[in-house]
């Protein structure tokens, strides 16, 4: 009696239900608790035995002329053999630090901060190259992009903006689906972290796929488009811009590091947005009328004065404050600044200090410092990616791997373009499938597109910016993302709900890959002419 009475006193239209604290926690599955249990004595056994016991083949035979600028100048400072140990320790870390990150047998943050000293004991780097990466170009963005954020929601004007903008467009079930694509992908220009705007848009989400019948323990197809589409949507809009998560930035840091030169906001965006926004409404095809079709009774409100309750809390919000209209003006001065970076050459980062600044500022700015939400663990986990990053780079491990892989499958110089889109591309994209890191992926696959372009000639960005764009296809399972778990714990959808779906777009968005790469991505200079 007890538990009926506390059922009804649940209000499914009260937008305060669905905070993210009152979510129920989803606790690990056996599996997932084995791999808790093993992942430390298999990263100290795969670490010892790589490094001590084991002969790695493909390094005891270095190409010395192969190496890049980096590596060869280290090569020559210490020799043939400490080149080969360093390698070998480089290997030996990197693998150790896999295991721990996939099996998070302990902390990531505590796992990066246990491989930057790794390599500062193995002699991989020095300790002012190791330290340093905490202070990276992409780590700034990181931190100013938190308080930016922070500035969005403390003001409320993301939620103000998600709310009116369902209210005035999303008439029907199709209409709502569609105005979420819009929020996201205006979001998305603002919110570097995917997991803030799942947040955000949570609540939300929430009560209008309550006003169309769609209720915990209570599922049906209006339910689970509205929130696997979203949480499609969060990460392609995160897809869309150079500053759309952590991820996009290091790797843009890696292939203008290889190539010489920078990679522009805006060069980004023109090539990533509209293949984002397609695949965006493709979801919206294939989900509302092939895996999920919607039923006649789906696509109407079930729940009387349903959106009155979306109403209310807009209402209650009240009048657009001065403070959020600071805002506003503080992020279309970013947003053109960003914009327009390849004519006045001032960098994200750059642009991004000085928003943050004027937020910052006592009485001219927005919020104070101890409203910023800035997830150290987040930052200290990336600064550990980047120190493995600079690791690769001093021993050209990627490159030296990359070359024994393709001799030994013995492709020749004479490998087709096309082969090797195909592979990195297939790669990247179904790697998402069982990592969860989208740092770790980058810092795995960018450096082996380029080393695959310089080895086989072909220009670096034909290979590596395609790779890049496909960082954030991370949505197939509940593991493979932290916006991926968090909406699966509103239980809308079963694991083989979200693995169909999912999957479905993974296989899309490849063939989009290839498709682009033969027409939009030649017509923009980024996969030469002829090579298709």
């Amino acid at each position: 009696m007890a538990e009926k009475s506390k059922k009804e006193a649940f209000d499914v239209l009260d937008m305060h239900n669905y905070r993210m604290e009152k979510l129920p926690v989803s606790e690990k599955s056996k599996f997932e608790k084995i791999l808790a249990i093993v992942g430390v004595p298999l990263a100290i056994i795969s670490f010892l035995l790589i490094l001590f016991f084991i002969d790695i083949p493909f390094l005891q035979h270095i190409n010395v002329d192969s190496l890049s600028k980096s590596a060869a100048k280290n090569y020559n400072a210490i020799g043939l053999e400490p080149f080969i140990y360093s390698n070998k320790a480089m290997l030996a870390i990197f693998a150790a630090s896999l295991i721990l990150w996939i099996t998070e047998a302990i902390p990531n943050y505590l796992t990066s901060l246990i491989l930057i000293i790794a390599l500062v004991l193995t002699s991989v780097l020095p300790e002012d190259v190791a330290y340093a990466q905490l202070g990276h170009t992409v780590m700034w963005l990181n931190i100013l992009s938190f308080i930016l954020a922070s500035m969005l929601v403390a003001t409320g004007v993301a939620k103000r903006f998600a709310l009116w903008f369902i209210l005035k467009f999303g008439k029907n079930a199709s209409s709502v689906l569609i105005s979420f694509i819009v929020i996201n992908s205006v979001l998305s220009l603002f919110i570097s972290a995917t997991t803030a705007k799942a947040a955000i848009l949570l609540p939300i989400m929430m009560v209008v796929a309550a006003v169309y019948g769609a209720t915990r323990g209570n599922r049906n197809n209006m339910g689970r488009n509205l929130i696997l589409q979203n949480l499609f949507q969060i990460n392609m809009g995160a897809a869309s811009f150079m500053t759309g998560s952590g991820a996009n930035l290091l790797a843009v840091s890696l292939i203008a590091g290889a190539i010489g030169t920078d990679i522009f906001f805006s060069e980004w965006m023109i090539a990533a947005f509209p293949v984002a926004l397609a695949l965006m409404l493709i979801a919206w095809i294939v989900g509302t009328k092939i895996i999920f079709p919607l039923k006649k009774e789906d696509r109407v409100p079930n729940i009387e004065g349903g959106m009155e309750s979306l109403k209310k809390e807009l209402d209650s919000m009240g009048r657009v404050s001065f403070n959020e209209i600071k805002s506003i003006i503080i992020f279309a001065l970013i947003l053109l600044l960003w914009v327009t970076d390849k004519w006045h050459g001032i960098s994200p980062t750059a642009v991004a200090f000085l928003g943050a600044i004027v937020a910052l500022l006592p009485r001219v700015g927005i919020i104070k410092w101890n409203e910023v939400d800035i997830p150290w663990h987040l930052l200290l986990f990336s600064a550990g990616a980047y120190t493995l990053g600079a690791g690769f780079n001093v021993t050209d491990l990627p490159s030296i791997a990359v070359n024994a892989f393709f001799d030994t499958l013995g492709f020749g110089e004479s490998t087709p373009f096309w082969m090797l889109y195909i592979i990195l591309t297939g790669v990247m994209l179904f790697s998402a499938l069982f990592m969860q890191s989208k740092t770790m992926r980058t810092m795995i696959f960018i450096p082996i597109a380029i080393g695959v372009a310089i080895r086989f000639n072909f220009p670096i960005m034909s290979l590596a910016f395609p790779v890049a764009m496909l960082i954030e296809h991370v949505y197939v399972l509940p593991f493979n993302s932290k916006p991926s778990l968090l909406l699966y714990s509103t239980d809308h959808y079963s694991w083989s709900d979200t693995f169909k779906f999912g999957i479905t777009m993974q296989l899309i968005a490849w063939g989009v890959s290839i498709v682009m790469a033969m027409t939009y991505f030649k017509w923009l200079g980024i996969t030469p002419n002829g090579l298709f």
